[in-house]
């Protein structure tokens, strides 16, 4: 079980940038501790800064940086299965050519998938399995029906070089995915009460949706400029219990700590 989290802002919206990527951050941080990282974006930029790390989320919220300027953001805490967080590649946001995202799930068929890409797998020893996501996203050109290939359980965000500007998140099945909306805002996070903390914190109201299965999105500027569906596989079941959603509550606390003394500073 991963978090994930991130936003689309309008150049018009006066949120900190940064404040609010601790928010996400901290509300997050308590559905994994194995590795962490962010990924951030603005106008007149196809390429995304990425900033990932082998270390639980409280060692790095109060080293986040984003420049007020951008507009895009994807953010992760991983609890992994497939891909030793050991291996950088294997920890997000992970990239597959221009695409680079973050997930939370578990996809069973990527090696399968990843076999008609020569350029899959590109760095040493990277086996991660959300890395079929974003293969599917790029060699489509963001077709959401190309996820229907998939078999596994999936929420993800992902940024694509192609496309500056926007930012695409999808749900498939097994796991949530929230959606809260500002006046020049527009946030997700696998939890509602990750959309809490930044509403708190970042001093937006945001009108809080869950996201159904089959749901694509791609959000520009604060605003949905694609809402399609597409038919996740109905042939994957969860192996065992469901696992439960929150991995790392110590890790939690420390983070709401840390943010309510940034917030205070």
């Amino acid at each position: 079980m991963c978090g994930i989290a991130g936003y689309s802002l309008s150049s018009r919206s006066s949120v900190d940038r940064t404040l609010a990527a601790q928010a996400l951050l901290a509300g997050i941080a308590e559905r994994g501790a194995d590795a962490v990282g962010y990924a951030h974006r603005g106008p007149g930029s196809s390429y995304p800064v990425v900033t990932k790390q082998r270390t639980p989320a409280s060692q790095l919220l109060e080293r986040i940086e984003v420049p007020q300027a951008a507009t895009e953001l994807l953010v992760h805490v991983r609890d992994y299965t497939k891909g030793h967080p050991s291996i950088s590649a294997n920890n997000h946001p992970v990239r597959h050519g221009p695409v680079v995202g973050i997930h939370n799930g578990i996809i069973v068929n990527d090696d399968e998938l990843l076999a008609e890409f020569e350029c899959a797998r590109a760095e040493p020893r990277m086996t991660v399995d959300s890395e079929a996501i974003f293969a599917l996203a790029a060699h489509s050109r963001n077709d959401p029906a190309a996820l229907e290939a998939l078999l596994g359980s999936m929420a993800t965000a992902w940024l694509d070089e192609r496309e500056p500007g926007t930012v695409f998140a999808a749900r498939g099945i097994g796991r949530p995915l929230w959606l809260g909306s500002g006046k020049h805002e527009l946030f997700f996070a696998s939890t509602r009460t990750a959309l809490e903390v930044v509403e708190e914190y970042a001093h937006v109201r945001l009108k809080k949706q869950e996201l159904k299965d089959g749901t694509f999105l791609a959000l520009h500027g604060a605003k949905v400029v694609r809402h399609e569906h597409f038919r996740p596989n109905p042939r994957y079941e969860e192996p065992g219990k469901p696992l439960p959603a929150v991995r790392a509550p110590g890790e939690g606390a420390s983070c709401l700590k840390q943010l309510s003394n940034l917030a205070a500073a």
